[in-house]
């Protein structure tokens, strides 16, 4: 398939789209063939659509062993560090809609501003990935690092953001407002910094396509798993696999910890691949404590015989 994207184009949007849907600046096909891997449900953008019940779940798995999981995949450049919160233990979980801003431009501002008002659009272009926001999305942008002048949002629009999604937001620039935005609860914001000044000289170049967030690639329509200490982008066809991945490995902590704490079995045992008897004694444990979840023992080792974790 021969890409349309151009830098010169990336706020096209197909005429055909109705205004609440045309979301993206790059050809739907375009984003369907990005995104290829998926085979589940979609937006009407194209944006993959990850089942809620993926989200319910992903936010009961740690971040390291998802970025474990995914590394075993080939999937190396998918967690960002070093950010400022809002809050130290609101997590952020959700499917990424991905913002690309740049340094203004007179004349590509003037452009980008008069489409947008035929198209129906309000207020400044940050304000704009917010229109498409839906309940389980989480506002990705890419604002190239900029501090004074880059605040994307303040609580105004943190108040809105959280209203359509009920999540927070991803920032490679800044935000204002700490305190109003430390106000809403469940609400968290990932930034590099908090400034008190207003936005300025930043455009929105791109809704809804690729973009680099510091050393990681976000996709549109990417699970989007955050912790204190960092932010992990998981592709949507690899969030499944990644999280069942993950809820196996935290039931085996949990139940490595106890036996460990108890002498039944050594460090070295548990640390190896595991025997017929420690499987046995994982399964026996599991059935009194269903709290942990469930798992036969073909599941058990389809996950053993891959790895070691």
């Amino acid at each position: 398939m021969k890409l349309k994207y151009v830098w010169s184009a990336v706020l096209l949007c197909a005429s055909s789209y109705s205004t609440k849907v045309n979301a993206q600046t790059i050809p739907k096909e375009d984003l369907i063939f990005y995104t290829s891997y998926w085979k589940g449900e979609r937006f009407a953008d194209g944006r993959p659509k990850i089942p809620d019940e993926l989200l319910e779940r992903a936010r009961n798995i740690g971040i390291e062993d998802a970025w474990t999981v995914l590394r075993n995949e080939g999937y190396n450049n998918q967690f960002e560090s070093g950010w400022k919160l809002v809050h130290d233990d609101v997590p952020v979980v959700g499917r990424a809609v991905t913002a690309l801003f740049m340094p203004s431009r007179p004349d590509v501002e003037q452009n980008i501003k008069e489409r947008g008002a035929k198209q129906g659009r309000k207020g400044n272009t940050n304000a704009w990935p917010i229109e498409v926001l839906s309940k389980g999305d989480v506002y990705v942008a890419d604002g190239f690092g900029k501090i004074k002048g880059g605040t994307l949002i303040g609580d105004n629009l943190g108040n809105s953001i959280y209203a359509k999604s009920g999540n927070g937001v991803i920032f490679n620039g800044s935000a204002r407002d700490l305190q109003g935005l430390s106000k809403i609860k469940g609400f968290n914001a990932f930034v590099r910094d908090f400034d008190p000044s207003y936005l300025e000289e930043m455009t929105l170049m791109g809704l809804n396509t690729p973009i680099r967030i510091g050393l990681a690639i976000v996709l549109p329509g990417d699970l989007v798993l955050s912790e204190r200490e960092g932010v992990l982008f998981i592709p949507a066809h690899l969030a499944e696999k990644v999280i069942a991945t993950a809820e196996f490995i935290g039931m085996r902590d949990v139940f490595s910890h106890e036996v460990l704490k108890s002498g039944r079995f050594s460090t070295g045992e548990i640390d190896s691949q595991w025997t017929d008897e420690i499987k046995l004694a994982f399964l026996k444990w599991l059935e009194k404590h269903p709290e942990q979840g469930k798992l036969t023992r073909a599941q058990l080792d389809e996950f053993m015989k891959k790895r070691t974790w």
